[in-house]
């Protein structure tokens, strides 16, 4: 079973950073790929990131590569966004996800699992 809970949002200035992280109480977390989704007010809901069991591959939304970077660790069943140089517009509830496969999460960008979510705001 696959029990996802974010933390580490918050509010910050652009520019500033922020990380998120995200634990799952179950006991697959090393096999599965891992993401990281965002959906801002009024919108749908995006891809941001994706992470395989084994950390050998990766995935980025065009807009936040070079200033968000997603990492794990599988010892302690949590996976990492650290955010870098945050913009107004990354303003969104960031939200964990999880599946069986890097392909399902980090291509096809979507997910079996999902955590509650967790608010960032970036004010100019």
């Amino acid at each position: 079973q696959v029990r996802l809970v974010e933390s580490g949002g918050g509010s910050v200035r652009a520019g500033e950073s922020l990380m998120l992280s995200c634990r799952d109480s179950g006991r697959t977390f090393g096999q599965n790929a891992m993401g990281w989704f965002r959906q801002a007010p009024g919108k749908e809901r995006e891809f941001v990131a994706a992470i395989s069991w084994e950390s050998l591959s990766r995935y980025y939304e065009e807009s936040v590569k070079g200033r968000f970077t997603i990492s794990r660790d599988n010892a302690k069943n949590t996976v990492y966004l650290q955010m870098s140089e945050l913009k107004p517009e990354d303003t969104a509830v960031y939200f964990c996800a999880a599946d069986t496969a890097i392909r399902i999460v980090g291509i096809d960008r979507t997910a079996r699992w999902w955590g509650q979510g967790t608010q960032v705001t970036v004010s100019s």
